[in-house]
């Protein structure tokens, strides 16, 4: 399997990788507490911790829906969390322009899956060289993830994360299909598990998507059987309050008892099965 540098280690199935931090960026202070407090927790386990904070959701359900602080802020604010606390940092873009700009700052560039297919996006990210993590639609099959492969492929880079994050089930509902991991790993690069959106019930609440993070633990134990590298769970330090995504934001703590968990299973499952 392609091995992808990120800062200091290595993204590999040698060890678990997690990228974790709030869904938007709400303010500096916020952002700046929750990197902190993410890395003080993550430092207790032997696991890869990259955060993650978007600067704008453009895919809000409604057009009141707060977004975040937009590009310009929103990178001053990663950029500072990087220095202060060097840490490895994600966020994704909407824009084929957007990922110039964004280079010099993440360590890795989140294509959303709403975008997935997005040629441009794709090849622009691409072009930079960075690792780029692409979300698997929740309309579209893993087979189909190889179109995406081939199109960031065609610019010479080849630092590239595939994410299933559930698949389209009915209206307002997502269903994990674990066999996406499999199919999708077969092309020999990473394979993340969202385990976050994968509880998702986009647009349930009208306004706003739902959901039922209740799911959240026991599909991100369940992907490491099935052979995921890296676990990206959404958290907060109050989930309540959260700006964004709050009914499938993991509080802190509960994600520190959920890490000593896949910990030993995932101690487990390297050392005593063969996964094919």
């Amino acid at each position: 399997m392609k091995k992808i540098k990120v800062k200091d280690f290595l993204i590999s199935d040698k060890k678990l990788t997690f990228i974790s931090g709030p869904c938007v960026i709400e303010d500096e202070e916020h952002t700046l507490f929750s990197a902190e407090k993410l890395k003080e927790i993550f430092s207790k386990f032997d696991f890869n911790f990259i955060f993650k904070a978007s600067f704008d959701k453009a895919n809000r359900s409604s057009i009141n829906s707060f977004r975040g602080p937009g590009l310009d802020k929103g990178l001053k604010i990663l950029e500072k969390v990087k220095e202060k606390l060097d840490l490895a940092i994600t966020s994704d873009i909407h824009l084929p322009s957007q990922a110039k700009e964004v280079a010099d700052v993440l360590d890795i560039i989140q294509i959303p899956a709403f975008l997935c297919r997005q040629t441009d996006l794709l090849v622009e990210a691409g072009k930079t060289q960075k690792p780029v993590n692409v979300k698997k639609g929740q309309f579209m099959s893993p087979f189909e993830m190889k179109n995406v492969l081939d199109k960031l492929l065609s610019t010479g880079n080849e630092n590239i994360i595939l994410t299933d994050r559930g698949t389209s089930f009915g209206y307002n509902n997502l269903v994990t299909d674990f066999r996406a991991i499999a199919i999708m790993k077969k092309w020999g690069y990473p394979i993340c598990f969202d385990a976050s959106h994968s509880t998702q019930l986009p647009g349930g609440s009208g306004t706003t998507s739902s959901g039922q993070k209740e799911f959240i633990s026991p599909l991100a134990k369940a992907s490491i059987i099935f052979g995921a590298d890296v676990i990206f769970i959404e958290s907060h330090p109050d989930p309540k309050k959260a700006k964004s995504d709050s009914a499938t934001v993991m509080a802190f703590e509960d994600l520190e008892i959920l890490l000593k968990e896949m910990q030993e299973i995932y101690k487990a499952t390297r050392e005593e099965l063969v996964l094919c």
